[in-house]
């Protein structure tokens, strides 16, 4: 078989059995045509890849001066193609299994304030003309990312039989194909209300399906439009950050934190598989902390 159809089965692979989203699909598939070609280059197989060949591709990729967490990526990419292909008979080997990852820099996310994301939120409710579906739809995508906390991928594959309104629960489903019940408080059912009554069947269409949100032509509603409307509504709110749907996911956890939720709650919420991964956000309470601390404190 070419190196096409071996790449061909990977991505059936990352699909369907591993569960991948579309966007690790998409860039673990580029990450391992790369490696690949740079095999290529150097006159070796698919079958001939090893470690050495390994090292070399990522030294190249660094040199090139990718940022440290793509070339974590391409070593992530690199171990579950090798691991498949020791698997498939492709490889005599796991050779992948000694590679190693650099470290990622931690960086605190931006977030909104609680105040601002009142204002942000307040705003939408004033903005939100019944006789405006589109602008219904904003404020319902404004009040469940920040409510909810979930992805912005989640959110638009939200379905209609997704949400139980008695008990102010979504249905999501995260990454790997994995369900959790996320809930929602009275501002964000308010406004998830006004859309089912007034919103969507003015957008519904024939192309409309199941789909909770829906574009102004009565599709499922793209990601970056849900992106586009975030930009713009944390715009309008002053002093706020420039940030998208995942900033807003960064505030949700960061203001249940200070709120006093606790850390393995706040993980189930957001879907992490990592306690680590949520840890980020205690951090984020911290350096407030300092912030303020220096600009209050005579002695700071």
């Amino acid at each position: 078989m070419t190196a096409s159809a071996r790449l061909t089965d990977f991505e059936a692979y990352l699909r369907f059995e591993k569960g991948s989203s579309p966007a690790t699909v998409r860039a673990y598939l580029a990450d391992v045509r790369a490696l690949v070609s740079f095999a290529g280059a150097r006159g070796q197989s698919i079958a001939e890849i090893d470690l050495a060949v390994l090292r070399a591709w990522l030294a190249e990729t660094t040199r090139r001066g990718a940022a440290r967490t793509t070339v974590a990526r391409h070593v992530s990419s690199a171990k579950t193609f090798c691991a498949w292909a020791a698997r498939e008979g492709l490889l005599a080997d796991d050779v992948s299994t000694r590679l190693q990852a650099p470290r990622a820099h931690r960086t605190l996310p931006a977030v909104l304030s609680t105040e601002q994301a009142r204002t942000l939120t307040d705003a939408a409710t004033r903005r939100a003309d019944p006789a405006d579906p589109v602008s219904v739809r904003d404020r319902l995508i404004l009040e469940l990312l920040y409510a909810t906390g979930i992805r912005v991928g989640e959110l638009c594959g939200l379905d209609v039989g997704d949400i139980d309104d008695g008990r102010r629960v979504l249905r999501v489903i995260g990454k790997g194909d994995k369900q959790r019940s996320v809930p929602f408080g009275v501002p964000a059912a308010a406004a998830l209300t006004e859309w089912q009554q007034r919103g969507r069947p003015a957008l519904v269409g024939p192309t409309s399906g199941a789909a909770l949100l829906l574009g102004a032509r009565g599709g499922r509603l793209d990601p970056r439009t849900a992106r586009r409307v975030v930009h713009a509504a944390t715009a309008a709110v002053d002093g706020a950050p420039d940030i998208g749907p995942h900033g807003l996911r960064h505030s949700a956890a960061t203001h249940l934190l200070e709120g006093g939720a606790d850390l393995r709650v706040v993980q189930e919420l957001l879907g992490h598989s990592s306690l680590a991964t949520t840890q980020l956000y205690t951090h984020v309470g911290v350096e407030r902390l300092r912030a303020v601390h220096r600009q209050a404190h005579p002695r700071a």
